[in-house]
């Protein structure tokens, strides 16, 4: 009987980072909107660092609706679009958005609370996602991550984009700079 509790706690133990990943991955969204809160009222944002950082997100926003637009999720393993370069496409422009938030926030201290978030959320959801994804397809996941996969021919579907609620992202986006916009425009 004790061996036996303590092979499950061990076993529990063992897990603990696969828990907290997923733990972090369900709840990456509500972490980001309490960061976003932080963001606002910790920023310093000029209308130069402002301009400089939405035309940065921007850009991360437009990486996303590309992958948005060519993602099939949970029904296979997507190799077109932006998905023929990088495993990713998603997080990678959400990143980007995330470094264009801190240039226009024009705070260290916003920076690094970003960066925190980033790091933590981001790397378990991948963790979690990939997981996910080789349980789902097995050894077709295992040759698109070692790029073995032959890419898909499908063009980008601006509908595929909508059903994948990338206008989620884009409002996000467009809410978080326009407060940092009244922001700067309020510091100056």
């Amino acid at each position: 009987m004790a061996g036996h509790i303590a092979q499950r706690m061990a076993g529990r133990m063992a897990d603990v980072p696969g828990r907290l990943a997923r733990a972090l991955a369900r709840r990456r969204v509500t972490l980001g909107f309490v960061g976003g809160l932080v963001v606002v009222l910790l920023s310093l944002p000029t209308v130069a660092t402002w301009t400089a950082g939405l035309i940065i997100a921007l850009i991360g926003e437009s990486i996303r609706f590309w992958a948005a637009g060519h993602l099939e999720k949970g029904r296979e393993v997507t190799r077109s679009g932006p998905y023929r370069f990088v495993r990713h496409p998603l997080y990678v422009g959400s990143t980007i958005i995330a470094g264009g938030v801190a240039l226009a926030s024009h705070s260290v201290v916003v920076a690094f609370v970003i960066a925190l978030y980033m790091a933590a959320t981001i790397a378990a959801a991948v963790r979690t996602e990939e997981a996910d994804l080789r349980r789902a397809f097995g050894s077709t996941y295992d040759d698109y991550s070692a790029s073995r996969a032959p890419a898909m021919t499908r063009r980008f579907s601006f509908e595929r984009a909508i059903r994948n609620r990338e206008y989620r992202a884009v409002a996000g986006v467009a809410l978080g700079f326009a407060l940092l916009g009244l922001k700067a425009l309020a510091l100056q």
